[in-house]
């Protein structure tokens, strides 16, 4: 089955409209087509029951990132869809609602786990912070970046990347280095990375570890919104199939 329709079969169990399945849907449906495999469920079905996508990315160069979508009803056929799309032994990177927690740790081997909520930008909330320090170039991934430079030791401060975008959302992440936090330069370039997704039409999303407080904070003097979508993150290796 080509990769369109795979994506076919897999449409109506990702809403693009809600930032529930914002990051699910980009990595099956706009994440590079030779860097991603689709495995619906069943495979050869027109309407899949649920999915798994296997996605290499910057992350990681030898684990897959993974996404998916589980009849989580149906404990059996859930966990036919992992096992028909992952071999056993393999180590992985998932990202998964927290309600498939259970049975993943059933299945998997965890080595990690990340609990994470996920936070939305809301304009009315949002007030651009000027800062003209803020410079913007391109990412390694050839994405947006927005930055503040040490000119006096050319050293990259804070950092606003996307993780990835799709038409209608975009995950920013940050990174300030130790010694030049509680600057607000951090805050500086998430302001301005998420003043240029309003301006380009999409939704900034962001993710934080629901234990990181100073994340949390940075957040939220933004803009941003607790949504109520609540994820896991693990680092795992696929078990045997249980008896």
């Amino acid at each position: 089955m080509a990769l369109t329709q795979q994506r076919r079969a897999i449409f109506h169990l990702l809403d693009e409209t809600n930032p529930a399945d914002a990051m699910a849907a980009y990595f099956a449906f706009y994440h590079s087509d030779n860097r991603t495999i689709l495995r619906p469920y069943p495979y050869t079905a027109p309407r899949a029951q649920g999915y798994v996508a296997l996605s290499r990315t910057g992350m990681d160069l030898f684990r897959p990132f993974v996404t998916l979508r589980l009849p989580i009803h149906d404990m059996q056929a859930s966990t036919n869809v992992i096992y028909e799309a992952i071999d056993v032994g393999t180590a992985v990177i998932l990202n998964a609602p927290s309600r498939y927690a259970p049975l993943l740790h059933a299945l998997f081997d965890v080595h990690t786990e990340e609990h994470l909520s996920l936070y939305q930008l809301r304009p009315s909330h949002f007030e651009p912070i000027v800062n003209v320090l803020v410079m913007q170039d391109k990412a390694p991934n050839g994405l947006p970046r927005f930055l503040i430079r040490d000119r006096d030791n050319d050293v990259i401060g804070a950092s606003a990347i996307l993780n990835w975008q799709s038409p209608s959302y975009a995950e920013i992440g940050v990174t300030t280095q130790p010694g030049y936090r509680r600057r607000g330069w951090g805050r500086s370039v998430v302001s301005a990375m998420a003043n240029y997704l309003l301006e380009n039409g999409r939704t900034s999303l962001y993710i934080v570890a629901q234990n990181n407080e100073a994340s949390v904070q940075l957040a939220e003097s933004v803009g941003f919104r607790d949504s109520g979508v609540r994820e896991i993150m693990i680092q795992a290796v696929l078990k045997p199939p249980p008896d």
